[in-house]
């Protein structure tokens, strides 16, 4: 099966404190939110009515694979649902691409939470905390769905939005239209785990030196222009606890 089937069932450390067990589930995330978003094509093709049961996995080196599920019983990990293809040709296709994402939004988090079993009840609210400041799947694939419709929207009426991005060096905005993608190639949003693009508003913290999509974050280039030093909605939070 490639690669991707590396990561699958085959964990030989597994994570142990909050902190690794958070990376395991965003890398997992990440590779679902991949295979539901840029890899949708591909994804909707692998996902046959005419095959037998099939899983979508996402493993903790950020790969997505469809397959069959796991044979031996118990299986090591939790197994997402079983037979997403059955579904596929009896829905609107984006009915059911939400609701592979809700079942994969209930599969991460019971790998998570079998993983932090053994941790004490303050690592487990910890863990959960940090799983909670993330966009569920559901959340980013509803969302790209509407930006979407906007985008198509924009273009009926012959006009397209400039992309924008904020830099936290201190650039001024059309400075930063002109920065190519292979300078963020491997930057994740903080929120929804999404991977740069031109073509899209990004805005970065002072703080934590983090990147967010604008509509993550619910900051326009408008708004951007404004703001002197950006803190993301986490530093904030954190800022007024103390």
């Amino acid at each position: 099966m490639g690669d991707a089937a590396s990561g699958r069932g085959h964990v030989v450390y597994p994570p142990r404190s909050a902190e690794d067990i958070f990376k395991d589930y965003r890398a997992r995330r990440s590779a679902i939110l991949r295979a539901l978003t840029h890899d949708v094509e591909d994804f909707y093709a692998q996902c046959d009515p005419d095959k037998e049961n099939l899983c979508l996995y996402g493993y903790a080196n950020e790969a997505w694979e469809v397959a069959l599920p796991a044979e031996e019983v118990p299986t090591e990990l939790p197994e997402p649902a079983l037979g997403i293809n059955f579904a596929r040709d009896g829905m609107n296709r984006r009915d059911w691409l939400a609701l592979v994402a809700v079942h994969s939004d209930s599969w991460l988090l019971s790998v998570a939470f079998y993983y932090a079993a053994r941790l004490n009840r303050n690592d487990r609210k910890r863990l959960f905390g940090m799983i909670n400041e993330l966009q569920t799947v559901f959340e980013v694939v509803s969302g790209a769905r509407q930006q979407q419709s906007k985008e198509r929207s924009s273009m009926d009426n012959g006009g397209r939005s400039k992309p924008a991005k904020i830099e936290n060096n201190g650039k001024d905005t059309d400075e930063a239209y002109g920065e190519d993608d292979s300078d963020h190639g491997e930057t994740l949003c903080g929120t929804c785990g999404g991977i740069y693009s031109a073509d899209e508003f990004w805005i970065g913290c002072d703080m934590c030196e983090r990147w967010y999509h604008g509509k993550c974050v619910k900051i326009t280039p408008a708004k951007a222009e404004s703001i002197k030093h950006y803190k993301c909605p986490s530093c904030s939070s954190k800022r007024a606890r103390q």
